[in-house]
């Protein structure tokens, strides 16, 4: 099959509405349906009975956002200097070498981007089945089956079609924008019938330990998770030079306004205990203002995490992909359909992978031992683009950032990374930081010194020809 399908190339057909979409839509998931109650509870946490109103939390939604302007920006710089797909993996591997590199692609393929898909998943699930438990919590096992079945029908239609994914993204962004819209506007209905109370004494009772902030950081910047979607499939945008910088300003700015507004409405509606002691925020603010029409909210918190977690999955299998490209995977991974283009050994992988997370998925532990080892690998690429900038002056690109932004989204992911370990520190955060540093005992025997049986070639043969896959070429 090499000579007639070298040369494969997975095709540009992400323009700017898409892209803005792939942002914002992955962004705008389970975590603004869910997070504002974590928010609320952690940094208003310092005793029982006392839980802060709005603007503490309002500060740490309003950080998270510019925390992921910043970065997003930072990120699209990168994207031009170096216009590969691959987000944080490739730019590792440009600036920090291959050893570091494969400790991330080690740890995204196997922890990070399957528990970011699972917890969406589950969320996707939690709301899905609401309606046919009404008064009572689901069963977790229903729960989970449900998540399981959306990850996999969204594999199939990964694998079969990249113009279907992204259509998926465009029309699920939609409808969560307008699902947000309505809560917002009810909120508003609400201001104006004096609804005023949950705003008042608003720094009372505020927990300002470190460790609080940094997890309640972590909470609300699971509802930003996403603003680097468009960095794993840069091969695939159209024009990433200007659409990369100009989709970040637009998907996030409007995410941003969206999530403060939501909020302020949630507090309109639901006094903080309220919004702390619900299973499904969104799902209580329809019963209090829509009524018998509250499940409504529930299909839209559903279908909002649904689009999330395909663009989730979209990304997390490019990653997959461009590191197989690079010698970091099986072979195998590294092939594209030879008719439909689409990456569907990578994207089958990480679905596997996923499924296998599912199974003792807890939203809570997945969102910090996530944030935390993203945060981690964000510092680390944040730190080469400031050696890009210092040393590589000359290196061509078509968008710059201050070398100050940069330089305070590396202070913020230390931030994120240390607090909760110096202010509480749990024995969970070194079993994460030893899974990251044993990708080194990995790549030693089988990357750097190539000990690869050789019925992996075998098997790569045969799934070459099962899947009908071929080699895919970068698409610079």
């Amino acid at each position: 099959m090499g000579d007639d399908t070298h040369g494969l190339n997975l095709q540009r057909e992400v323009g700017i509405i898409v892209a803005v979409s792939f942002i914002g839509g992955t962004m705008i998931g389970s975590g603004i349906f869910i997070s504002p109650q974590y928010v609320l509870s952690t940094i208003g946490s310092c005793c029982e009975i006392s839980l802060t109103p709005p603007p503490p939390s309002f500060i740490i939604w309003s950080c998270c956002g510019l925390i992921a302007m910043l970065g997003g920006l930072c990120y699209a710089e990168l994207g031009t200097i170096i216009p590969e797909s691959g987000a944080e993996y490739i730019y590792i591997l440009r600036t920090a070498g291959k050893v570091v590199a494969f400790m991330f692609v080690f740890s995204f393929i196997m922890v990070m981007r399957p528990a970011s898909g699972t917890g969406v998943a589950l969320i996707f699930a939690e709301y899905a089945v609401a309606p046919f438990y009404s008064g009572c919590t689901p069963p977790q096992m229903a729960v989970k089956f449900v998540a399981a079945v959306s990850i996999l029908v969204l594999a199939i239609i990964k694998c079969l079609s990249v113009r279907l994914a992204t259509g998926i993204q465009v029309v699920t962004m939609a409808v969560k924008v307008v699902a947000l819209v309505v809560i917002i506007l009810g909120g508003i209905v609400m201001l104006f019938q004096g609804r005023t109370e949950n705003f008042e004494d608003s720094f009372e009772g505020t927990n300002a330990g470190i460790s609080s902030i940094g997890i309640a950081f972590y909470q609300g910047l699971w509802s930003y998770d996403g603003w680097n979607t468009l960095n794993c499939l840069t091969e695939e945008v159209k024009h990433p030079e200007v659409n990369l910088p100009r989709a970040v300003l637009i998907a996030i700015s409007l995410v941003t306004t969206l999530y403060l507004l939501v909020n302020v409405s949630y507090l309109a509606v639901m006094t903080p205990k309220e919004l702390v002691s619900s299973s499904a925020v969104a799902v209580t603010w329809g019963n209090k203002v829509l009524g018998s029409w509250g499940w409504v909210m529930s299909v839209a918190a559903a279908l909002s995490a649904f689009g999330s977690l395909n663009g989730t999955f979209f990304s997390g299998g490019r990653v997959c992909f461009v590191a197989a490209r690079e010698g970091h995977m099986p072979d195998i991974l590294s092939m594209a359909h030879v008719h439909r283009l689409t990456p569907s050994p990578a994207l089958i992988f990480t679905t596997i992978i996923s499924l296998v997370v599912l199974i003792p998925g807890d939203f809570q532990s997945i969102v910090n031992y996530f944030s935390f080892s993203a945060w981690f690998f964000y510092a680390i690429v944040l730190s080469g683009l400031i050696y890009l900038k210092i040393k590589k002056k000359d290196l061509p690109r078509s968008y710059k950032v201050p070398i100050v932004i940069p330089i305070l989204v590396l202070i913020a992911a230390i931030f994120l990374v240390l607090a909760p370990i110096i202010d509480n520190p749990q024995i969970e955060y070194l079993y994460v930081a030893l899974f990251i540093l044993s990708g080194i005992v990995v790549y030693i025997p089988f990357i750097h010194y190539k000990l690869c049986p050789r019925v992996l070639d075998k098997l790569t043969v045969f799934l070459q020809l099962f899947l009908e896959v071929a080699p895919a070429d970068k698409n610079l």
